[in-house]
């Protein structure tokens, strides 16, 4: 079995060792295949560094996070844009709204937001959203965007079935993590609805570990929770979760 993680932080952890640890408990679970969201313009190096030391299984996004989304928001994009040159990159993320933390900062969240769509349809990407609290701003602007080239995923999502429907038909697959295995979610009920073709396995590590580790740093070899709670809910070996997971993962990614 060959697992995905859509997206993961696991740079985040700079010490060169319990990153080693992280790897390593990946391998040892299936987890071969780790996508990693940009969100600011430090965190390209840290991304940078980890698909060196695992170039067979590190791949990297360029975007700025809408909660990163400031006064000098410009300068960022700016930034990142520029260091797309003369790297691989196989996604355009994460990128899109938060209205959880400051809603002050919607319309240039907003503009940030539709320029990136811009960067992942003159390059070809797809792109992989950030929707917190703003589902309904997150859909006007895609829907403003619709046409061939808007397709991505968007991360942990948690929306209702009228909202999976409308993200599935805007060309997005569902990013499923850690909050499937929460109880009352209701996200269960959600992808009873749902086919598996339009899912794909996240972690969003190292936020929102999936139950039995739910309250502690969630880390990319707990993906295996998140697709034995998806085997349970479709009725199907967790070989075949691994499977269709991963190759939605290479129709969007191309790798």
């Amino acid at each position: 079995m060959i697992f995905t993680d859509t997206h993961t932080h696991l740079y985040y952890e700079q010490d060169a060792e319990k990153q080693a640890q992280l790897m390593e408990r990946c391998f040892e679970n299936g987890v071969n295949r780790l996508f990693l969201p940009n969100v600011d313009v430090k965190s390209i190096a840290m991304i940078d560094d980890l698909v060196a030391k695992y170039p067979a299984n590190c791949f990297a996004m360029a975007g700025l996070h809408p909660c990163d989304v400031k006064e000098d928001y410009l300068a960022q994009l700016d930034e990142i844009y520029n260091s797309i040159s003369g790297r691989k990159i196989y996604a355009i993320g994460e990128i899109g709204i938060d209205l959880y933390w400051d809603k002050t900062t919607l319309a240039i969240q907003q503009d940030a937001f539709r320029k990136q769509i811009g960067w992942a349809k003159d390059l070809g990407l797809p792109i992989v959203i950030h929707c917190r609290e703003a589902f309904d701003e997150v859909f006007e602007l895609l829907e403003s965007e619709r046409d061939k080239k808007l397709r991505g995923i968007f991360h942990c999502f948690t929306g209702n079935l009228a909202q999976a429907k409308q993200a599935i038909d805007l060309n997005f697959y569902l990013g499923i993590g850690g909050v499937v295995t929460y109880k009352k979610a209701g996200l269960d009920l959600v992808l009873s609805e749902i086919p598996l073709a339009n899912l794909v396995l996240e972690t969003d590590s190292p936020y929102l570990a999936p139950v039995p580790f739910r309250g502690k740093p969630n880390e990319s070899s707990y993906l295996i929770y998140v697709a034995q709670k998806l085997a349970d809910i479709y009725g199907v070996p967790i070989e075949e979760i691994a499977n269709v997971t991963t190759e939605n993962s290479k129709k969007i990614f191309g790798v």
